[in-house]
């Protein structure tokens, strides 16, 4: 059974007139349809319900837990703090003793 593609391809356009119909018409029912039906999908989701499906009876693999050692050595720095309103510095180019234009 030989298809020949111009034909197959003809079929494209017409796919996509019927697909853009029916989300001009039914657009609206379709997006509260996938709306409606994600809701009880979040419930089951939250509740370990697709943990369960995928696990199948497995027992749940635990992440090994991180245990920091404090090495001996010097103690950080203390960190400078930020001052969002730092005291009004003259920049290190002026110099008052000099003069313009008086």
């Amino acid at each position: 059974m030989n298809i020949d593609l111009t034909e197959a391809l003809k079929l494209v356009p017409r796919a996509l007139d019927v697909l853009t119909t029916v989300i001009q018409d039914y657009g609206l029912y379709i997006f509260m349809g996938f709306v409606f039906l994600l809701i009880p999908f979040s419930v089951w989701t939250l509740s370990g319900g697709l943990r369960r499906k995928l696990l199948k009876g497995k027992p749940m693999p635990h992440a090994p837990l991180v245990i920091v050692i404090p090495l001996p050595g010097a103690p950080p720095q203390p960190r400078e703090t930020f001052n969002a309103f730092p005291p009004l510095q003259d920049p290190p180019y002026c110099d008052h003793d000099v003069h313009h234009g008086d």
